[in-house]
Parts: C-alpha cells; sequence; structure tokens
C-alpha cells in the first residue's frame, strides 16, 4: 500500500510539474516527446514562417530597386522633355549662331546628366544593366550598353511568383552611340553648331520621350505588382502566426487554472494517503 501510495503521489507531483514548466515556457507542449504530431505541426508551420520572410525580404528589396528606377527615369523625362524645348527654340531659323551654341552647350549638359540617370545605381548595381557586373549600365568612349540581351533581375515573392526589378536599359535608352537617345542628343548638338536643320530631329527626340515614358509605366505596373505581393505576404505571414500560436502557445489563463487544481488534486492526495496508511509500529513507540 505504502509503495502504490509514493507511485501515485510521485505520478501526481510529476504532472504538477509539467503544468508548472508550461505556464512559466508560456508553451503547451515543452518537449517533442509531449505530443509528436503538434510538434511535426510546428516545424511545417515555422518552415513556412521562414519562407514567407524570406518572400519579405525579396519583395522590400524589390520595391526599393523598381522606386529608384521610377525616380531615375522620372528624371530622364524631365530632361528629355527639356531638351525637346531646346530643340524646338534652336530650329527656329532666327536664332543667330551664338545663342545656338549656347543651345548646343545645354544640349551637352542634358546628355551628361541623362547619361548619369541611365547608370543610376542601388546598393552598386545599376538598375538599367541587368545582371551586369561593369557596374554602369553605359561605358563611354565609346558609349556602349554593358548589359546582355536576356539578362534580368528577378526576385522571387511566392512559391510560384516571380518579379522584374530592373529597368531595361536597352529598350528605354538605346545600346550604342548610333541608336541611343545619347547619340540623338549628340546630333542635335553637332548640328545646332554647325548651322544643321534640328527640325527633322524632333521626331526622333519625341520617340525618344515616350520610350522612356513606357518605361516608366512598366516599371510602375511591377511596382503595383510587388505592393499587392507584399500586402499578400502580410496576411499570409499573420495567418502562419496564427496557427503557430494554436499549436504552440499556452492560454496564461487555462495554464494557471490548471496549475491550481493539480495543487489541489496534488495536496488533497497527501492528505488522504496520511490517513488511509496504517500507522506502524514506531508510530506506536512514538
Amino acid at each position: 500500500m505504502s509503495a502504490s501510495a509514493q507511485r501515485n503521489l510521485q505520478s501526481s507531483s510529476t504532472k504538477l510539474a509539467q503544468l508548472q514548466q508550461s505556464a512559466v515556457d508560456l508553451k503547451k507542449n515543452p518537449n517533442v516527446s509531449s505530443d509528436p504530431v503538434a510538434a511535426a505541426d510546428s516545424l511545417a508551420i515555422r518552415a513556412q514562417q521562414a519562407a514567407a520572410a524570406q518572400y519579405g525580404r525579396n519583395i522590400d528589396d524589390g520595391v526599393n530597386w523598381l522606386a529608384t528606377a521610377d525616380t531615375a527615369l522620372a528624371g530622364a523625362t524631365t530632361l528629355l522633355q527639356k531638351a525637346k524645348d531646346l530643340t524646338l527654340q534652336g530650329s527656329n531659323g532666327s536664332v543667330p549662331p551664338e545663342a545656338r551654341k549656347a543651345i548646343a552647350a545645354q544640349i551637352d549638359s542634358i546628355r551628361a546628366d541623362l547619361l548619369s540617370k541611365a547608370n543610376t545605381q542601388y546598393l552598386g548595381r545599376s538598375i538599367f544593366a541587368g545582371n551586369s557586373s561593369q557596374g554602369v549600365a553605359y561605358s563611354q568612349d565609346p558609349l556602349t550598353y554593358t548589359g546582355e540581351d536576356g539578362s534580368t533581375v528577378q526576385r522571387r515573392t511566392s512559391p510560384t511568383s516571380t518579379t522584374r526589378v530592373d529597368g531595361d536599359g536597352a529598350a528605354i535608352f538605346g545600346t550604342n552611340e548610333g541608336d541611343s537617345v545619347f547619340g540623338l542628343l549628340s546630333k542635335i548638338s553637332n548640328a545646332l553648331r554647325s548651322g544643321g536643320d534640328v527640325n527633322a530631329l524632333l521626331g526622333d527626340v519625341d520617340t525618344a520621350v515616350n520610350k522612356v515614358i513606357s518605361g516608366r509605366a512598366e516599371v510602375g505596373t511591377r511596382h503595383a505588382q510587388l505592393l499587392l505581393a507584399q500586402t499578400s505576404n502580410t496576411n499570409n505571414v499573420t495567418d502562419l502566426e496564427n496557427q503557430r500560436s494554436s499549436i504552440e502557445d499556452l492560454d496564461i489563463a487555462k495554464a494557471i487554472l490548471d496549475v491550481k487544481t493539480q495543487e489541489l488534486a496534488y495536496q488533497a492526495a497527501l492528505g488522504i494517503t496520511a490517513k488511509v496508511i496504517q500507522p506502524t509500529l514506531m508510530d506506536f513507540l512514538r
């Protein structure tokens, strides 16, 4: 009877200790052996949480890439519109040679600023040259595009989706002096200095402006897609955390109630055991 009572008391004491530990850790199952199925579910959800966190970092990085590209293209649009206005001024036959040279100097300045916009970087990488490692999208002397055909920067936003986050420099600005917007500005500048007619180049300037605007619209579309992916990923992170919490986290109110209930049961077991076990010879001798 004594041995049996001792085993029962030890079992009750062990259960009380487990409940107290759970209350301290605020975990339903402090040990994997307590509930292997719940432990497996918890590991699976934590793996999904890790993936969602990485998707979130990818999306944030992509948003920054596209925001940088949008800012650069906005500046490029302004510069080209100014170049168009100057070209219109220079096309007026009544403008004196000195004024045309002054306009040509402004065109040269715009070309340099536009080249700087095309060579915009984000975290040390060119945003208009795909995966090029050259550091700039356009090198000079002679002007050369450093990107490769089909080379793009992608960011994975979900298990099944990726989004391009760089700008297509070749399509927006051109690839060399002959077919690029930089070559066009050089032609306008040279024509103004030499007394040539720049009227014929106005249509090319309009085309260059439209290319930049189209490139910016494409960047804006992808930026909007990433923002939607960001919202979806944030919701997914919240759902996964709720699932993890439902499996792992302990309800503090229930934990306190369980501990108190088990304490009462243990105290009752102690009292009953003390009354049930018969006195020994030593009890009589005392």
